[in-house]
């Protein structure tokens, strides 16, 4: 696990990961409390998609310009893993410090459901009260100190 650049909130974008080639992640409705959008960027062509955890599609989602949930999602990617890891992982060029403006992919779908399914299974980990022993699910990480 890699500690994040700087600390940030989590009420915005709860969930943000590089994996699967893509940025992706879930991000809070700004009118809604009850609705999260599922947002992604895929590495290389920067194609993205945004569309709520039922699969309806982003209202602001423009044919080629970005809604301003996928540029929550690449703030706070930068904010969790720094500028240069995720424009290394977008393969993208991130100059002026502006990688969202710097993104030039279009409309396409991407796979929201697994993306969710992993966000709350993290949510499930809040509610395990705090034990020194191992989770059962997680018994194949190594211990923290462990030598090989």
């Amino acid at each position: 696990m890699v500690r994040p650049v700087r600390p940030r909130k989590l009420a915005k974008v709860p969930f943000v990961e590089l994996a699967e080639g893509r940025l992706q992640g879930v991000v809070s409705s700004g009118s809604d409390l009850a609705r999260v959008y599922v947002s992604s960027i895929a590495a290389g062509s920067h194609d993205f998609s945004c569309s709520t955890n039922n699969n309806r599609p982003c209202g602001g989602l423009g044919g080629s310009s970005m809604c301003k949930h996928l540029r929550s999602l690449v703030d706070e990617a930068v904010i969790q893993y720094g500028l240069e890891r995720v424009a290394r992982y977008l393969k993208a060029e991130s100059g002026d410090g502006d990688l969202a403006g710097a993104l030039r992919g279009s409309k396409a779908s991407a796979p929201a459901a697994g993306v969710f399914s992993r966000f709350l299974r993290h949510l499930s980990y809040l509610e395990v009260p705090g034990a020194a022993e191992p989770l059962p699910e997680m018994h194949w990480f190594p211990a923290m100190g462990a030598a090989n």
